[in-house]
């Protein structure tokens, strides 16, 4: 084979396989947007959702982790992938922005769990902290948040004033479910896969810079009809 021809099939299949690992990386996010539509429909199933919907109709923004993580034997670790959607002074839903959340603790502990967790953003001050470089549950003072299981029948009355509140759905051998200590940042590579360029939170969330990608229609849809 002619050392030109040679070059040119090695670099198609250098390009090959880039497009292949770029398509691959790009299904990661796709699936992770999927699962947090079938989250929020289990959320509007959910028979003692009451009135949370209130909550919704009033947030700022509602981040959703479809499958969170925890289990440990001596040493418990806690993580997932997850989205963010603000919503606009139209209120219009934001494409979502790609995040992580993970904490470790130490002790006697020995379970595995895994839950459906949303967390409904309430105050603008809240919402700020998710446009930092990271946001830790319990670090930020003045902020209430209010774990509310899967049970939000009262939410609308008794935790009127909370900066954000989580809804949880949980099976497994942990008695319950706690953020505090997690750690959420922004999921950078998953964000840049996603849109095809870089793009940070304020980008996606506040200024709505970011491209649209359709695929993300289904999702803002959902969150739409719970608002």
């Amino acid at each position: 084979m002619p050392r030109i021809l040679k070059r040119a099939a090695i670099a198609a299949a250098v390009l090959a396989v880039i497009a292949g690992g770029a398509a691959r990386a790009a299904s990661e996010q796709q699936n992770l947007v999927e699962k947090a539509r079938i989250t929020l429909d289990d959320l509007r199933r959910d028979k003692e959702f009451g009135n949370a919907r209130d909550l919704i109709k009033r947030a700022r923004g509602v981040m959703v982790v479809p499958a969170l993580i925890k289990g440990g034997l001596f040493i418990g670790a806690e993580g997932g992938d997850a989205l963010l959607l603000s919503r606009g002074q139209d209120g219009t839903w934001s494409d979502p922005c790609f995040y992580t959340l993970a904490s470790a603790s130490f002790g006697l502990q020995i379970g595995l769990e895994e839950a459906e967790v949303v967390l409904i953003v309430l105050s603008d001050r809240a919402f700020s902290a998710f446009m930092n470089d990271e946001f830790k549950f319990g670090a930020q003072a003045g902020l209430a948040i209010v774990t509310l299981g899967s049970t939000a029948e009262a939410a609308t009355t008794s935790h009127f004033n909370a900066d954000i509140v989580v809804w949880s759905s949980a099976t497994g051998l942990y008695g319950g479910l706690t953020l505090n200590g997690s750690l959420i940042k922004p999921h950078t590579s998953y964000n840049e896969a996603y849109y095809g360029q870089a793009e940070n939170p304020p980008d996606i969330l506040v200024q709505r810079r970011a491209p649209h990608i359709p695929t993300s229609d289904n999702l803002i849809q959902a969150l739409s009809g719970l608002s």
